[in-house]
């Protein structure tokens, strides 16, 4: 660490979920760490950018005017675009520049024990399980998430995405979006599922070959034909014959695995007798959240402890006091009126899925708003995104979008929302486009009924949870 906290550092988009965890873990060890935001100066969730000030963290306007020195090093993801004030500062002085990804493959490589999690979904969740067992366990590790950990936020800490520990474990959730997956050398990686996203799944079957090859133990979820198929292959390359490959799952035979009778769901958690196939031995799991993929999250930060040395007894029972992430199914409150609002992340198709079935697994009618993370997600998965909603809700449910997420820059805006809704009404589902999201909540309230579940879905903006709070206040 010597070398990363010997000059300053400066973040482009410091409250960015990938960017704060990083910058706290650097600040943890003794780096001098500043940085700018355009939320910031848009005066979006000012409470964070305080918080921050707080802690130390030097906080500039995103005009360029904290680049001082040719010693200070920007870290900015690759998407940043060459005209932002700060990319010009610090190529006018020379400043060294490095992403996201690769400060964050430095720290994880150079620690002794890693554990990655990767995957298209659930991987924030299974990154704050493994992490908590494993601080349960007494291993104090590095915990780098891109939510915040409910186990470790507090009232001067509310937005504890990270924690930095001193035991030389670090278990980090790792980005298949942008290639930067191939960075990290993990001695544990799990894989909990693979399906579209970002990229084709051509490239994501290279990236995610690549990466478990790489470990001494995969975690493979026996649940997912992706995950099945990378099994296969694994087994044909040469640089793979000492990975031993470790499996999970609710169906056919994987190592980690519940029994199908003793599975109890209710809306606001899941119980199971979770078996070790390779001793034969039950463990009585409960898990304070909702949901089928909740316990398919559970098995594998489960397996993933298990290689990483943590009996499976000890990881059980670490989950039974695991308090969730934020924005992950989050039940903001019930109205006295009876109508639940829902926080949730909701982006790509199988986070949808996930979200909708737990709904679905309980009755009462589904409002599910919908805010878009982005026009160029948009046109990647919007048939498949239609497709979730439509297949997933019933004939007295709701779909209601707003245009994307849009913050500025140069993307193509030509197809927004107002395509999506038209898919999904063509599948058979109800929907509605009302672009701006105020509009949105006085649409939600209008027609809201006791019993009603609302749901707030999308991801990129720390402001929908301000939004799902406005949504209970005015049913309420």
């Amino acid at each position: 660490m010597d070398d990363l906290t010997k000059h300053p550092w400066f973040f482009c988009g410091i409250g960015g979920s990938g960017m704060l965890p990083l910058a706290l873990i650097l600040k943890g060890h003794g780096a001098q760490v500043a940085g700018s935001d355009r939320s910031r100066d848009q005066g979006r969730t000012p409470e964070k950018f305080a918080w921050l000030e707080s802690l130390g963290f030097s906080l500039f306007p995103q005009d360029g005017s904290g680049i001082t020195a040719p010693e200070q090093v920007l870290v900015a993801s690759a998407a940043v675009e060459d005209t932002v004030p700060e990319m010009v500062r610090a190529k006018e002085l020379g400043c060294a520049r490095i992403s996201r990804a690769e400060l964050l493959s430095r720290l994880f490589n150079a620690t002794p024990k890693r554990i990655a999690v990767g995957g298209t979904s659930g991987k924030s969740t299974v990154t704050g399980m493994i992490g908590w067992i494993m601080d349960c366990a007494g291993r104090d590790p590095t915990i780098m998430n891109g939510a915040v950990m409910k186990n470790y936020a507090r009232p001067d800490a509310p937005f504890a995405s990270a924690r930095v520990g001193q035991g030389g474990v670090f278990v980090s959730e790792v980005d298949e979006s942008d290639g930067s997956i191939a960075l990290y050398r993990p001695q544990v990686a799990v894989v909990n599922n693979i399906s579209l996203d970002h990229k084709s799944l051509e490239e994501l079957r290279d990236l995610f070959d690549d990466f478990a090859a790489k470990a001494k133990v995969v975690v493979l979820n026996d649940d997912d034909r992706e995950c099945y198929d990378l099994q296969l292959r694994l087994a044909l390359r040469d640089d793979a014959a000492d990975t031993q490959i470790l499996t999970f799952g609710l169906g056919h035979s994987p190592d980690l695995t519940c029994d199908e009778d003793s599975i109890n769901e209710s809306p606001i958690g899941i119980a199971a007798d979770v078996i070790d196939t390779r001793d034969g031995t039950r463990h009585a799991l409960r898990l304070s959240l909702p949901g089928r993929h909740n316990l398919s999250n559970a098995l594998a930060a489960i397996a993933a402890a298990s290689a990483a040395g943590v009996p499976v007894s000890t990881a059980v029972a670490a989950l039974g006091s695991f308090a969730g992430l934020a924005r992950r199914f989050e039940i903001v409150s019930t109205s006295p009126g009876g109508i639940t609002v829902i926080d949730d992340f909701g982006h790509n198709p199988e986070k949808c899925a996930a979200t909708l079935r737990t709904l679905k697994a309980h009755p009462g009618r589904v409002i599910a708003f919908f805010q878009p993370h982005g026009y160029g997600p948009l046109k990647q998965m919007g048939h498949e995104l239609a497709e979730v909603f439509a297949r997933l809700l019933g004939p007295d449910d709701l779909t209601i979008l707003c245009d994307p997420v849009y913050f500025g820059g140069t993307v193509d805006r030509s197809e927004g929302s107002e395509r999506i809704v038209n898919l999904i009404r063509e599948h058979g589902g109800t929907a509605e486009y009302v672009p701006a999201r105020e509009d949105c909540g006085r649409t939600i309230a209008s027609m809201a009924r006791p019993g009603d579940r609302i749901v707030i879905m999308g991801a990129r903006d720390d402001t929908l949870s301000l939004f799902a709070r406005e949504v209970l206040a005015s049913v309420g």
